[in-house]
């Protein structure tokens, strides 16, 4: 991301950096004059409160039985007691005002630190409209938006010619795409989940034809890194009168494209179970103490352009780095699908200490590995590994090889696109006094 120059950053940057400033001294003021050594105590007992809040998700996640419910009482009960200790020593005032100032001046820094940088977006091109555009459509896709949006109808009615996948048989939707490409297709699209999206794209770029995205399966992690809506996938059809084309890179993980992650390990034998498809989370949940505690799954080495990441026991590879490090969540952001590198995270947690850790230090975890390449080979002690692409279980030999394809796929979006993302840089306050006073 570009900085603006120190004499041309926006006037409302550098009133914010200073008001991000002002509030962090505040927080520190709140905590100073907290009588005697009330400061000191509100700080020790909030990073106690932390590290047990810590502590009680990871035995949630590693243990069954009454370990993981009293993890979840921990994880209840530990903030709750930090109130009740500051009510009990009158330093509830204190401890509320320095949080509030302490919030405000993340906000404002964070404001400031946007404010003062160049925006950094997915450049669009204009486009002409497609004259024989096709759209492949699985009717049960998050749980039947195909037919609740009336999406066949809707994309007909734009000329579009729409295939209906038959859910009741297993259907190779790369050969529906390469027939339709094969009968004059000059556009190709899915309706459905980020898997099927992946099999398609990696068609649409091997013919170098536009490829259309429309947001109707359960997660929509692809459409949503492109802006789209994901509440009404009928707005998504509007790039097929009025749109443009975003160039976005495709990962490659063992011969297979991927739009969002290829996962190993922990996630990965989750995603192996039979009962995954029909209860995702409460199945990941059932799984996670076998594979956490004593992980019975096989430790993986990775292999990157210039680093080697030993006894893993998750790696996410991301087309394209997240704005933060979520290795096994959803929420998580890229801002940009055009950077032409992979996003790499590891993660080796065995204990609560360690995964207290994580949870306080985030990247600069010993158990998290964060990092950037354009090639890594992932090996393990066996002949296969599982491998979650795009959330569809797969088995391959190792060495698995992943690589990332830059600007090979021609996506077309609608010019109106209410969730464009934002790129949220991470808070420095050396930079954050840089702009509020013009020197290092």
């Amino acid at each position: 991301m570009t900085t603006f120059p120190p004499s041309v950053v926006p006037r409302r940057a550098r009133l914010s950096a200073r008001l991000a400033l002002v509030c962090a001294l505040g927080a520190l003021v709140a905590l100073v004059a907290a009588s005697g050594l009330g400061g000191l105590f509100i700080l020790v007992v909030a990073a106690a409160g932390a590290v047990l809040t810590a502590m009680g998700t990871w035995w949630v996640l590693s243990h069954h039985g009454a370990v993981r419910l009293a993890g979840a009482l921990l994880m209840v009960a530990a903030p709750l007691a930090v109130l009740i200790m500051y009510a009990r020593a009158d330093l509830w005032p204190a401890a509320l005002t320095a949080v509030v100032l302490w919030g405000a001046a993340l906000v404002c820094a964070g404001s400031a630190l946007r404010g003062a940088r160049r925006p950094d977006r997915m450049q669009a091109v204009e486009s002409a409209p497609p004259r024989r555009p096709v759209l492949i459509m699985n009717p049960k896709s998050g749980g039947g938006k195909v037919g609740r949006f009336g999406l066949v109808e809707k994309a007909e009615a734009l000329g579009a010619r729409v295939v209906l996948l038959d859910t009741a048989v297993r259907t190779d939707v790369a050969a529906i795409a390469r027939q339709a490409v094969a009968e004059g297709a000059d556009l190709l699209g899915v309706a459905g989940g980020d898997g099927t999206q992946a099999r398609v794209a990696e068609v649409a770029a091997e013919h170098g034809l536009p490829f259309l995205v429309i947001s109707a399966g359960t997660r929509n992690h692809f459409a949503r890194d492109l802006g789209l809506d994901r509440d009404d996938p009928a707005r998504c059809l509007d790039a097929l009168v009025e749109g443009e084309e975003l160039r976005v890179d495709l990962g490659v993980v063992g011969g297979h494209a991927f739009v969002n992650t290829a996962s190993f390990g922990v996630y990965a034998e989750v995603v192996q179970r039979p009962d995954y498809r029909d209860a995702k989370a409460g199945s990941a949940l059932d799984a996670m103490p076998d594979l956490l505690l004593g992980y019975a799954g096989h430790l993986l080495d990775a292999v990157t352009d210039q680093r080697r990441l030993e006894d893993q026991q998750a790696l996410l590879i991301s087309n394209n780095p997240y704005a933060t490090p979520e290795p096994m969540a959803t929420g998580g952001r890229r801002p940009r699908l055009d950077r032409g590198v992979l996003g790499v995270v590891g993660i080796r947690v065995t204990n609560a200490a360690q995964a207290a850790d994580v949870a306080l230090r985030g990247a600069r975890a010993a158990g998290l590995q964060v990092l950037t390449a354009h090639r890594i080979s992932i090996g393990a002690d066996a002949e296969t590994i599982p491998v979650a692409v795009d959330g569809e279980a797969l088995t391959m030999p190792v060495p698995v090889i992943c690589t990332i394809r830059p600007g090979v796929l021609r996506v077309r979006v609608p010019k109106v696109r209410p969730g464009a993302p934002a790129s949220y840089p991470p808070v420095r306050w050396r930079e954050v006094a840089v702009l509020a006073f013009g020197r290092p």
